[in-house]
């Protein structure tokens, strides 16, 4: 059964409600999911990056702020 939901009326701060609603009932199935093996592939390599200094983190507040710029 698909049910659709008509959402192009409803306004910016209603969307992002929906979308909050959707997100915590998904994480209720979170230990259902697993994660693909490519997905812990790209965090393995991610960590090895980081453990030998080819890799850096930023705060997210910083992180924004560059992305946002490179996409504008």
């Amino acid at each position: 059964m698909q049910n659709t939901i008509e959402i192009t009326h409803l306004s910016r701060v209603e969307k992002l409600m929906v979308t909050e609603v959707i997100w915590v009932d998904l994480t209720h199935e979170e230990e259902s999911l697993e994660s693909p093996d490519w997905h812990k592939l790209a965090l393995q390599e991610t960590e090895d990056r980081l453990a030998t200094g080819q890799e850096h983190s930023i705060e997210w507040k910083k992180a924004k702020i560059e992305l946002r710029k490179r996409f504008e």
